[in-house]
């Protein structure tokens, strides 16, 4: 079983740093990181100001804002609707994901990420499990099309 462990030079494009357009609840963002980070509040008018954001930026006020109070059950739901929505808006993205076959998505890293990644081998990998489900939705999807 082929593993792809980090989401650099040809992978980049699975990262949420990866700049792609995402529409999501009606607000159009940059890249993923910015529609995830916006999702830690619930006030409106704050989405839009991440809109705009790159994602190092976006990370940096998503550190910053006052944390909505039910964070922790649905920040899971957030990051998986906002990764199959830019799968879905990207056909390009779309086709690349779907190019990885049934390789294991691990997002490996170095910033000490532990819960969406994993980190000298330890981790829940969350954010990779994301992307096989959706690979998976996807590849289920278009297999009743052509």
């Amino acid at each position: 079983m082929d593993v792809i462990d980090e989401f650099k030079g040809k992978y980049y494009f699975l990262s949420n740093f990866y700049s792609a357009p995402v529409m999501y609840q009606g607000i159009t963002y940059q890249n993923n990181e910015a529609a995830f980070q916006a999702m830690k509040v619930t006030d409106k008018s704050i989405h839009s100001e991440f809109s705009d954001l790159p994602p190092n930026l976006a990370k940096r006020k998503g550190r910053r804002v006052k944390l909505r109070l039910d964070w922790e059950e649905v920040k899971e739901t957030f990051m998986y609707e906002i990764v199959k929505a830019k799968f879905e808006q990207n056909a390009h993205l779309k086709n690349k994901l779907l190019q990885t076959g049934e390789s294991i998505l691990i997002e490996g890293n170095t910033w000490g990420d532990k819960i969406w990644g994993v980190c000298n081998g330890v981790g829940e990998n969350k954010l990779g499990k994301i992307l096989m489900k959706v690979r998976n939705e996807l590849k289920e999807a278009s297999d009743g099309t052509e």
